[in-house]
C-alpha cells in the first residue's frame, strides 16, 4: 500500500498493525531537542515552524551528506525520547511517526483518542532509507544541527505500521505469535 501526504483520517483508519507500507509525499524530521523546543513554542506562542495537521515526524538526525548526495544516512532513532513531547504534538493533529522500538502508554492512549499511527522503519539501513528522499531543507532551528526540523520530500519510503490507531501494537502481537498464543 502506498500513501501519499498529508495523511487523512481514511488512510489512517485503513492502516493495520503489521501492514507493510510505503509514503510519498512530505515528511518532517525531529529528534529530542527540535521536539522540546516545538512544546516549548507551543506553551509561548501557541505556534509551530509547519502545519503539523496530517503530517508525519520521522525521528531521525541525519548523517553529514556529501556534495553529490540529498542527504546523507538516515536511519531512526529510538522513539521513547520523544515520548515526554508526542501526546501534545498528536492532540494538535499529528497523525504519523517514524521511528523504532516501543512507544509509552501515554503516546498510545494519544494515538487512539487522536486517530494517529505509528510506523517502525528498519534500524541500521540509513543508507538504503536514504535513497527515498527526493529533497531535504531545513526550516527550523538550524543551530541544532543534525537534529533541526528538516522538511523532506519522500518516493516509496518504505515503512511497516507498527501500532495502529486501533490501538493493536506489532510489538506485542509478534511476540504472542512467536510464542504460538
Amino acid at each position: 500500500m502506498t500513501l501519499t501526504t498529508p495523511l487523512t483520517y481514511e488512510q489512517i483508519k485503513n492502516l493495520k498493525s503489521g501492514d507493510s507500507v510505503t509514503i510519498t509525499g512530505t515528511i518532517y524530521t525531529a529528534r529530542d531537542a527540535a521536539h522540546k523546543r516545538m512544546c516549548e513554542a507551543i506553551e509561548s506562542t501557541g505556534a509551530l515552524p509547519f502545519d503539523i495537521k496530517g503530517q508525519i515526524i520521522y525521528y531521525v538526525g541525519p548523517c553529514p551528506c556529501k556534495d553529490s548526495e540529498i542527504i546523507g544516512s538516515c536511519g531512526p532513532t529510538t522513539s521513547g525520547r520523544m515520548d515526554a513531547y508526542a501526546p501534545t504534538l498528536i492532540s494538535l493533529g499529528l497523525s504519523g511517526m517514524i521511528g523504532k522500538g516501543i512507544r509509552s502508554d501515554a503516546v498510545k492512549n494519544a494515538m487512539i483518542e487522536h486517530n494517529a499511527v505509528y510506523f517502525g522503519a528498519i534500524g541500521g539501513a540509513g543508507a538504503l532509507i536514504a535513497r527515498h528522499v527526493i529533497s531535504s531543507e531545513v526550516i527550523a532551528y538550524d543551530d541544532l544541527g543534525t537534529e533541526a526540523i528538516r522538511k523532506l520530500e519522500v518516493k516509496d519510503f518504505p515503512v511497516t505500521v507498527i501500532f495502529d490507531s486501533y490501538g493493536n501494537d506489532l510489538y506485542e502481537t509478534g511476540k504472542n505469535i512467536y510464542r504460538g498464543i
